[in-house]
């Protein structure tokens, strides 16, 4: 298995500023993300950074960077001019390990590529696990993905899919319908060609609605395999509070 992990890291964030140099035990945490990713079977993990202070970070503990622009809207966008600068493309495999997940799991990132690299019928792959309260099924900020019986995604929402008709799902219910319903990862494979080729596909008004710009794949046709973890990831951080968790996580280890 032949692929490489790119990290986007940004250093602008509303809730949480300069995130990616946030100190997690000793180590900003973009460096502890590539170290995490670097622990899979990739051939490379190269952060994808908007600013020179990141890359000097990275530099500084011998992970591999590139500085991409500071005006890209999106992640993707940041990675596909990464794949130029790299020289990815074609059939190219390329994992997205998001930069504010500095416990990852390795066998997870490795799995998304190995789906990807079986699945000649997607042009991405990512990952999802089975919800176990009811409270995520009706949080908006936990996406929801519904399958095909080939394991690929038929949609994406913030709302509660697919629809439990016996019932209203809701957080004082005592159970969930079954199957359970699966929560979307946030870590994505795709094909270098298609990646670079995103940016330009116009955007999907499901994608507007959603806030969801996995749904601009489907919405143009194209497939996305989704491999179904046994359980669900180590915590990421969005907000301070995520930051403390997993300095505690780190100080425990």
């Amino acid at each position: 298995m032949n692929f490489t992990v790119l990290v986007p890291a940004r250093l602008a964030s509303t809730r949480l500023p300069n995130k990616p140099l946030a100190d997690i035990a000793g180590l900003p945490m973009i460096v502890r993300v590539a170290q995490r990713a670097a622990q899979s079977a990739a051939s490379a993990v190269v952060v994808a950074a908007d600013h020179a202070d990141i890359v000097a970070a990275c530099a500084a503990h011998g992970v591999r960077a590139v500085l991409t622009r500071g005006d890209h809207a999106t992640g993707s966008d940041r990675l596909a001019e990464a794949c130029a600068l790299l020289g990815l493309d074609g059939a190219d495999t390329v994992v997205n390990v998001q930069g504010d997940e500095p416990l990852i799991e390795p066998a997870l990132i490795d799995a998304c590529a190995a789906l990807l690299q079986a699945r000649g019928d997607c042009v991405m792959s990512t990952a999802a696990h089975a919800i176990d309260h009811p409270r995520e099924l009706d949080n908006p900020n936990v996406v929801k993905v519904v399958l095909d019986a080939a394991g690929r995604a038929l949609y994406f929402s913030r709302a509660p899919i697919p629809w439990w008709r016996d019932g209203r799902i809701a957080s004082t219910a005592a159970a969930l319908p079954s199957p359970a319903p699966l929560r979307h990862i946030g870590l994505y494979g795709y094909r270098a060609g298609f990646l670079r080729r995103f940016p330009a596909l116009e955007a999907a008004p499901l994608e507007r609605i959603e806030s969801l710009e996995q749904l601009r794949v489907l919405w143009h046709g194209e497939r996305i395999a989704v491999h179904v973890a046994a359980h669900a990831p180590g915590p990421g951080v969005d907000t301070p509070e995520d930051l403390e968790r997993v300095r505690a996580i780190f100080a425990a280890v």
